[in-house]
């Protein structure tokens, strides 16, 4: 870094240089979009500026109106996108510009994949739009000043994109901020106005404040010419976009291409919108909402510091962003906007804790989506897969947090299990109940941390051989959710793996009764289990109802911890209670009968614990002695071989 007065030169984080370049990459062929994100960015910074100004008038200077204007110069062939809002001081330029997107950079580029189409649909998730300049610009240079701050404290930044940029104090006499772009060889197109009035019209016109452009001049034609002193009257600007706030027209008059816009105007997103749902309520609590479902999971979804995409405006007035109380955690995918004509313009995050119309909107909003879903499901099943892909583990925090939705959110969830082949998570609780056999009164399913792992546990045995359907839980998050989801529709859900098996009517008198004599004639090899294993190894040892194939499988009790949740739990460095487990035994297996047959104690003791390790093994434990394992078996085999 070096220094000359208060000018200096910067390198950019090492991640930026790799986020640009795959950006002008992959975003060359729709370029224009370089405007819309400038715009957008202008929009956003006037509007902080209106909501800091509800309580420091002083912000707005002599300047109270706030508009947006873009420019160009054919000699220079530079366009200049101005705003007079909220403006950034020097450190804010350095956070906000140098870094970009300083808090997620490092999670953006793990998600990179290496392949280009792919990693292109990344790029409108990250929130880099300032930085699409560089799609048609050489170079370009930021002039800014925060409102408030006297006129020498304005902050100039320049860059090429390819490294570094320098930042210098200048004097600014307007607030606000000015984007120069020094546009490339290639970039002509940009420099006449027709070219940038139809981008502004495309992509912005719905942007809710003036954008405006010097007023063409037409030329004047011989004889006509006018008195020499109008040569220097001051340019003239006119409005080039609607300017109307697009929620608040009827949703008859608004075309999907319209909605599509604005979302990408408030989400920053490149893509489409998935779904959207735009409503106007009247009565006792007056509100406006436009709700999007984004088509991708942005790749911070699991950022536990990030926000809501929720705007709120009071009659038009922004107020703030991410307003955490207009929609649950469960549903912080959702972008959009709520308009309220009923909220105080000074209202503050700590009045919207202890707000019954904010309490009234975020009801009426939960009820939306979930509604926008359901009928998703019902009418578009194969879009409401897609949807699932991306949001499924965030739909599955919603029953433990949204108690008064818990059975339609429960309606919502998917599944893998055993009904189908694939791993694809497809099957609802509803159709699991319209598949039960007769005399089925649960819903059966097992966790586990793979896919192969759950599909292939030997707690599924039995389940196979009378057909019935298990769902596979494999996500990290299903644990959370079987802690809060006990029972849909009067159906208790109950794991495979946890407590002695009762299949109830599925399981006739006779085979119970079988089950009772053979646990029975064995004690004996049960007894002598439970003395090899030990009292610190295992709970109990007893014979097997589920097991058909393997030897031996582990369980716990119905109110112990699940051995995955234990184990995800400790992986995640959080403590939690050592289980032990009880051991079932298949006495029909030939290595138990061996065992059961077996002299020497000695040898009776290592059979038994090799047998121990592998069902643990077999239901993704760890060994907690793995030598021990390989030294037994290794004994074991030696044996063997010497026969």
């Amino acid at each position: 870094m070096t220094v000359e007065a208060h000018k200096e030169t910067l390198d950019f984080q090492a991640e930026v240089s790799q986020v640009l370049n795959l950006m002008i990459r992959s975003l060359y062929s729709n370029k224009e979009i370089f405007l819309r994100e400038l715009i957008s960015n202008a929009s956003d910074a006037a509007e902080k500026l209106r909501f800091e100004a509800l309580t420091d008038e002083a912000l707005f200077e002599d300047d109270p109106e706030p508009k947006i204007r873009v420019e160009f110069d054919k000699d220079k062939r530079t366009v200049t996108i101005s705003d007079n809002g909220i403006g950034m001081n020097r450190q804010e330029v350095m956070e906000t510009i140098g870094t970009i997107a300083n808090s997620g950079t490092r999670q953006f580029i793990e998600a990179l994949t290496g392949d280009q189409s792919k990693d292109s649909q990344l790029i409108g998730q990250f929130g880099v739009g300032f930085y699409s300049s560089f799609i048609v610009a050489d170079k370009v240079t930021l002039i800014t000043r925060r409102a408030g701050l006297g006129a020498e404290h304005g902050v100039r930044w320049e860059s090429d994109g390819k490294g570094t940029y320098t930042l210098e104090t200048v004097d600014k006499p307007g607030r606000g901020t000015d984007v120069i772009l020094h546009l490339g060889e290639d970039e002509s197109e940009f420099l006449e106005s027709y070219r940038l009035r139809s981008v502004i019209s495309k992509f912005s016109d719905h942007v809710a404040m003036p954008i405006e452009m010097l007023k063409e001049v037409y030329p004047v034609p011989p004889g006509e010419e006018g008195d020499e002193d109008k040569k220097e009257e001051a340019p003239e600007y006119e409005v080039v976009n609607k300017g109307s706030a697009l929620w608040m027209r009827p949703k008859s008059e608004i075309s999907d291409e319209e909605y599509a816009e604005f979302y990408k105007h408030v989400s920053h997103d490149f893509e489409e919108p998935f779904a959207h749902a735009h409503n106007r309520v009247e009565g006792t609590n007056e509100y406006s909402s436009l709700l999007y479902i984004p088509k991708r999971a942005p790749f911070d979804l699991w950022d536990r510091d990030q926000k809501h995409g929720i705007k709120l405006y009071v009659r038009r007035v922004f107020i703030m962003d991410e307003a955490d109380q207009l929609m649950p955690h469960y549903l912080r995918f959702v972008k959009g906007i709520v308009d309220s004509d009923d909220l105080p313009l000074n209202v503050s995050r700590e009045i919207l804790q202890h707000s019954r119309k904010i309490d009234s909107i975020r009801t009426a909003n939960i009820k939306r989506i979930l509604s926008l879903l359901e009928k998703m499901a019902k009418k578009e099943p194969e879009k409401y897969t897609e949807f699932w892909e991306q949001f499924g583990q965030v739909m599955k925090e919603g029953p433990g947090e949204d108690m008064a939705n818990k059975e339609r959110i429960s309606g919502l969830l998917r599944f893998a299990s055993t009904h189908n082949e694939g791993d694809e998570q497809n099957v609802s609780l509803d159709d699991y109940i319209g598949r039960m056999k007769e005399g089925q009164d649960k819903i059966y399913y097992i966790t586990a941390d793979s896919m192969p792992a759950a599909r292939h546990s030997p707690h599924l045995e039995v389940f196979r051989k009378k057909g019935i359907e298990v769902l596979l839980l494999v996500d990290r998050v299903d644990e959370w959710l079987l802690s809060h989801l006990m029972e849909y529709k009067d159906k208790k859900l109950q794991s495979v793996a946890k407590g002695e098996l009762d299949l109830g009517e599925l399981e006739d008198q006779e085979e119970k009764k079988v089950h009772e004599e053979v646990a029975k004639e064995h004690a004996g090899l049960i007894e002598r289990l439970k003395n090899a294993l030990g009292e610190d190894a295992v709970k109990e040892v007893r014979v097997s109802s589920r097991l058909t194939d393997s030897p031996a499988c582990l369980v716990v009790d119905d109110t112990d911890m699940s051995a995955n949740l234990e184990r995800l739990l400790k992986s995640v460095g959080q403590e939690a209670p050592s289980t032990k487990p009880i051991m079932e035994i298949n006495v029909d297996h030939p290595l138990i009968h061996h065992l059961d047959s077996e002299p020497d104690e000695e040898r009776f003791a290592d059979l038994s614990k090799v047998l121990f390790d592998q069902a643990l093994l077999a239901e993704g434990g760890q060994l907690k002695d793995p030598a021990s394992f390989v030294s037994r078996l290794n004994g074991l085999m030696l044996q063997l071989v010497k026969q």
